[in-house]
């Protein structure tokens, strides 16, 4: 399923009006001045290396020239309320090796954390996938993150220490395995309200 030119009109948990799409190559300005606004902490869990403000073509080339929305897709929730309107995004890669498999990334500004946003692209980017024929997330954290590794084992992630970063990996067959916490009880909401959009029709 390819789902460029898609749009969805949602809102966060806080009733907020939001927008969730697709993003591509005619994004380098908007990616670029979301990494611009990340704390250099946020860009540190993100990408692991400590860097300024700007992006580098390398990076934003490998987050967006390849974005097919079957085999790679990157989506973000954006605020069109805002001067600026990203507030945060996310991505898969499928894996060449183990097709059934793609690595899971999201990025919130630090604003914007603890309000869904995270919630709301995990949803998206599992119907996505799973309509593209993938059935397992995996995702890298270092364990200075610990929000993003508090929020993915709630999440129902299971994950792996590996001697430097905790390996999880998140089933997408079957949501109502899900844990009865906040936050998976907030992503099984999600993915019933959005799977028409991805997995009917």
């Amino acid at each position: 399923m390819n789902t460029k030119g898609k749009r969805l009109e949602l809102q966060l948990r806080d009733g907020s009006p939001v927008a969730a799409r697709p993003l591509g190559p005619a994004d380098r300005k908007q990616i670029a001045e979301g990494y611009r606004r990340l704390s250099p902490d946020s860009r540190y869990q993100r990408f692991w290396v400590h860097t300024g403000e700007m992006i580098g073509d390398e990076m934003l080339n490998r987050l967006l020239l390849d974005t097919d929305q079957v085999n790679h897709a990157v989506w973000a929730v954006v605020d069109p309320t805002r001067e600026y309107p990203g507030i945060g995004a996310a991505s898969y890669w499928r894996s060449k090796d183990k097709p059934l498999e793609a690595e899971f990334s999201a990025t919130v500004l630090d604003d914007d954390q603890r309000r869904g946003v995270g919630t709301l692209l995990l949803s998206i980017l599992w119907l996505n996938a799973y309509a593209n024929g993938i059935e397992r997330f995996v995702s890298y954290v270092i364990p200075e993150n610990r929000s993003a590794i508090r929020w993915l084992v709630d999440t129902g992630a299971e994950g792996e220490w590996d001697g430097y970063k905790v390996i999880f990996r998140t089933d997408l067959t079957d949501p109502s395995k899900l844990p009865l916490t906040p936050a998976g009880g907030d992503l099984a909401g999600r993915l019933s309200e959005l799977s028409p959009h991805f997995l009917e029709g």
